[in-house]
């Protein structure tokens, strides 16, 4: 598995990632409606790419195959944490996470946060995060239960 910088050329594919991650992992916590208001088939190209180039995820590679993707702000928040439904329990979802805290002690943070959704909290919680609200999130219609989750991090100096 190789973890590297996004690139331009990356945000057709991680699109689908995102898509496929959403649908498929998500699909036992949120009904269908839920899942297409989150993820749409139809959506605006060049925002999404613009969002991405914006964020500078981490594209995780599985023998040349894009299988997942995150992103650290400056501000400690996760963007985004996606893994390709194919992919999901082979340790990409580990590997961008670590890749995520080393990002964080370079830069001297001392927390992380995300919003994660129901099927990511468990995952969340092993990498070290614990629930700090419950959160209800109106998108496109619909509205999503979701959990805002935070990392203390304590790096030795």
């Amino acid at each position: 598995m190789q973890i590297r910088p996004f690139l331009p050329g990356d945000a057709l594919i991680l699109r689908t990632v995102f898509h496929s991650s959403v649908h498929q992992l998500a699909r036992q916590h949120y009904t269908t409606a839920q899942l297409q208001a989150w993820a749409p088939a139809e959506y605006d190209a060049a925002q999404w790419a613009e969002r991405l180039r914006t964020n500078r995820p981490w594209v995780a590679e599985v023998n040349g195959c894009i299988a997942g993707f995150a992103d650290l702000q400056p501000s400690g928040c996760i963007d985004h944490f996606f893994v390709a439904g194919k992919h999901a329990g082979r340790g990409v979802g580990r590997a961008l996470m670590a890749r995520i805290h080393s990002a964080a002690q370079q830069a001297g943070m001392v927390r992380l946060w995300a919003n994660v959704s129901l099927n990511a909290e468990p995952f969340f919680s092993r990498s070290g995060f614990a629930v700090e609200a419950r959160q209800q999130v109106a998108l496109r219609g619909q509205v999503l239960a979701n959990a805002r989750m935070g990392s203390k991090l304590l790096f030795a100096s």
